[in-house]
C-alpha cells in the first residue's frame, strides 16, 4: 500500500508542525516553570532515598516501585503525553546544573569536547546494565541493589558531565536517551527562533519521529530495548523454564546473561543486515543506512513497552503508591494519605481485553515503524531501488511482529 500510495517523501521533521502562540513557548521555557519541575524531580528523589534507608529491604519497599515501575515504565507514557520532560526531572542533570553554577561555569562547558564517534554507545551500555539488573540479577528485588546501581549511575554521569559538559548527559545518560527517543513520538515539539526564544509546535507523531538524529550507537540503544523486552517474555516462557529447571554446566546467572546478550545482538545484526540489503547504494552509504533508519524502531519499542508492562504499570503501580505511605513499610505515618487505598485489578480480571490491547500495541507500533522507514527510504534510496530496497526491512518487520506476539503470549 505504501509503495503505491506513498511515492514521495512527506515527513519534514523539525520544519513541520503548527506553531502555537509565543506566550506558550515563553511559559514552557520560563525559569520558574523549569525550576519547579527540577525541584519536583529532586523532591521525588529525596523521598525515594529516604524510603530506601528508612524502610525494610523487602519487595514492598516503595523504592523498587519508583525505580522499576514509575521510572522505567511510567516515564514512557509521560514522555508521549508531555514531550521530553526527563532532562528537567532528572536529579543528575539538576545536580550538574547546581554544581556548575556553584563553581562559576556553564553546564554545557566541560574540560574536553565530547567525541562525536562515541555517540550514544555509553547510553547503550548503561541501558544494558539497567536491564541486566532488572531481568537477570539474582538480587534485583533487594533495595540495596537498586541503591548501589543508582549511586554508580549518578557518579558516572556527574563525572562525565564535569569532563564533557551536559553534552555527555544527552548522549550517555541511558534514561535521557531512551525517554528522549520516546518523546519524539509526542505531538509536542520545541523550535528555537533566531532571537534565542522558543516556539512550541504541535505536529504529527511521525513528523516528530523524523527529527531523531542518526548518531553512532543509536541502533545499539534500540537493540538493547527491543532485545531485553523480548528476553523478558522468553525468560518466563514454559519452554525456557523447563530448560533452566535442569541443572547444566553454566551458572544460571551466566546463562541468563548470555541469552540476554544474544537477544540484543540478534536485533542489532538482523536490523543492520535488513537495512543494507538490495539498496543499490555504494558501500560507504550502505554502512550509514542502519543508523538512518533506526528511528523506525522507536514505535516498536514503545509498543512493546505498553504490550508487556501495561498491567504492571497500572496494578503494581497502584500497589507501590500504597506502599509509599504504608507505615509498616516506611516506618512513619501515612505521609501521602494512600495507605488505606486498595488495588484495582481491572485488566487482570478481563484477560480478553488485555490480550486485544497487547496485540493492538504491537501492531500499531510496527505499522508506524514501516511508515517511518518507508518515508526515509524514499529519500535515501536511488530510483529503481526504492521498493526493492525495502524488501529486507519488510521481511524483518514481519518477523519482529510475529516473533513479538509469540513471545508475548508464551508466558
Amino acid at each position: 500500500m505504501l509503495a503505491l500510495a506513498w511515492r514521495t517523501p512527506r515527513l519534514a521533521g523539525d520544519s513541520a508542525g503548527r506553531e502555537l502562540p509565543a506566550s506558550v513557548g515563553a511559559l514552557v521555557t520560563s525559569p520558574w516553570l523549569r525550576g519547579g519541575v527540577r525541584g519536583l524531580g529532586l523532591a521525588v528523589t529525596a523521598y525515594t532515598a529516604w524510603a530506601a534507608f528508612a524502610g525494610a529491604d523487602a519487595a514492598a519497599n516503595p523504592t523498587l516501585g519508583v525505580f522499576y515501575i514509575y521510572l522505567w515504565v511510567g516515564m514512557v507514557p509521560l514522555s508521549l503525553l508531555l514531550g521530553d520532560v526527563w532532562p528537567l526531572l532528572s536529579p543528575v542533570r539538576t545536580l550538574h546544573v547546581v554544581l556548575s553554577r556553584a563553581l562559576g561555569s556553564a553546564p554545557d562547558q566541560g574540560m574536553l569536547r565530547y567525541p562525536a564517534w562515541l555517540g550514544q554507545w555509553p547510553a547503550a551500555l548503561g541501558l544494558f546494565a539497567f536491564v541486566w539488573t532488572e531481568l537477570v540479577s539474582p538480587d534485583a528485588e533487594l533495595v540495596a541493589t537498586v541503591v548501589t546501581w543508582f549511586l554508580v549511575y549518578a557518579g558516572v554521569m556527574l563525572v562525565g558531565a564535569a569532563v564533557f559538559g551536559d553534552t555527555f548527559l544527552a548522549h550517555a545518560d541511558p534514561f535521557e536517551v531512551w525517554f528522549g527517543l520516546v518523546a519524539r513520538l509526542s505531538p509536542w515539539g520545541l523550535r528555537r527562533t533566531a532571537d534565542g526564544g522558543a516556539r512550541v509546535v504541535i505536529r504529527s507523531p511521525l513528523q516528530s519521529l523524523d527529527t531523531v538524529t542518526p548518531v553512532p550507537g543509536l541502533v545499539a540503544v534500540l537493540a538493547v530495548l527491543l532485545g531485553s523486552t523480548a528476553y523478558d517474555s522468553f525468560s518466563t516462557s514454559i519452554w525456557w523454564l523447563r530448560v533452566t529447571g535442569v541443572r547444566g554446566p553454566l551458572d544460571p546467572t551466566v546463562l541468563d546473561t548470555l541469552v540476554l546478550l544474544g537477544f540484543v545482538l540478534v536485533v542489532m545484526v538482523t536490523f543492520t543486515v535488513a537495512a543494507r540489503v538490495g539498496t543499490g547504494l555504494p558501500r560507504q552509504r550502505r554502512r550509514e543506512l542502519p543508523r538512518q533508519l533506526a528511528h523506525s524502531l522507536v514505535p516498536i519499542g514503545v509498543g512493546y513497552v505498553f504490550a508487556h508492562y501495561l498491567s504492571l504499570l497500572l496494578e503494581s503501580g497502584q500497589a507501590y503508591l500504597i506502599f509509599l505511605s504504608d507505615p509498616l513499610v516506611t516506618g512513619t505515618d501515612d505521609v501521602l494519605g494512600t495507605a488505606d487505598w486498595t488495588v484495582s485489578y481491572f485488566l487482570s480480571l478481563r484477560p480478553g481485553l488485555l490480550a486485544v490491547l497487547k496485540v493492538g500495541f504491537v501492531l500499531v507500533g510496527h505499522v508506524l515503524a514501516v511508515v517511518a522507514a518507508h518515508d526515509r527510504a524514499l529519500r535515501l534510496l536511488p530510483d529503481g531501488h526504492r521498493v526493492s530496497g525495502q524488501v529486507g526491512m519488510l521481511v524483518l518487520m514481519l518477523v519482529y511482529t510475529v516473533g513479538g506476539l509469540l513471545l508475548l503470549f508464551s508466558a
